[in-house]
Formats: C-alpha cells, sequence, structure tokens
C-alpha cells in the first residue's frame, strides 16, 4: 500500500486572509461575502460583511470550489471556453463553476492549500480584494 501526504491551509490563516480581503473591501467602500475552502474545496471559513448580497454567499463559496477543483483561478476559465461552442455552452451548466474573476487557489511553495472566493462587487473588484488576502498570507501569487 501507498499513500500521499497533502498540506491544508489552517484556520488561523484563513482567517488572516478573510480579514485581509474584508480590509480591501472596505476601503474600495464595498462589501463582500468572503470564503476560503482547503484544498479539496471544502469551507474552511466564511465571512458575510454587514449588508454584503445575499445571492455572494453561494457565488463566493462556488469560486473557492471552482479554484480549488482546479488549481487555477476562476477568471481563466472564461479564455478556456470561449472559443470552443461545445465546451461553452455544455460545461457552465456545472454546478458550483464559475467562470468570471473572484476565486483563486491557495499555494504555497507551489503546492495547494487552500482557495479563496469573493463575490459582492463586480468581478474585478472581487479580483482586487482576494488578491490583497493573497498578498496578505504570503500566497504563491498567479
Amino acid at each position: 500500500m501507498s499513500s500521499i501526504v497533502k498540506r491544508s491551509i489552517d484556520a488561523k490563516t484563513a482567517q488572516a486572509a478573510i480579514e485581509a480581503a474584508a480590509a480591501k473591501a472596505r476601503e474600495m467602500g464595498l462589501t463582500m461575502c468572503i470564503a476560503v475552502t482547503d484544498e479539496v474545496g471544502d469551507l474552511k471559513a466564511f465571512h458575510r460583511m454587514d449588508g454584503a448580497p445575499m445571492l455572494s454567499i453561494g457565488i463566493s463559496q462556488d469560486k473557492a470550489y471552482t479554484s480549488a477543483s482546479y488549481g487555477f483561478p476562476t477568471h481563466g476559465w472564461f479564455d478556456f471556453i470561449k472559443d470552443d461552442p461545445p465546451l461553452l455552452h455544455g460545461i457552465t451548466h456545472t454546478p458550483r463553476l464559475i467562470v468570471f474573476g473572484g476565486g483563486y487557489p491557495i499555494k504555497e511553495k507551489g503546492e495547494m492549500v487552500g482557495a479563496i472566493g469573493i463575490s459582492g462587487g463586480h468581478y474585478t473588484q472581487d479580483m482586487e480584494c482576494a488578491k490583497a488576502a493573497l498578498a496578505a498570507i504570503g500566497a504563491d501569487m498567479m
């Protein structure tokens, strides 16, 4: 028998990512939902800022899940599928798959340890808040 060892984000780091993303959102005058998952996409930490849209709860969690599932940012999906009609029209019906910005894998020394998903603003604003979180925890930047 053989097995593998995986690294996973800890609760303290997940909370630090949430705090940094929320600080950036406040700086931008926004209210966000911020989700951090472990390396397999299971929710590790979550925060809904006061006034953040209800719909953003699920979207933020799905952005983190999408990034954890494939190991790359959610905004990379559109470029991947936009010129492939069967994929464009088929994969977008996949539950929990998000194809616009705001979700990033969290990597440490090249290894996936978790993911973050943010929703509440335009996806470009969500991306800014996520990047602030990644920088604050010292994650590998994509």
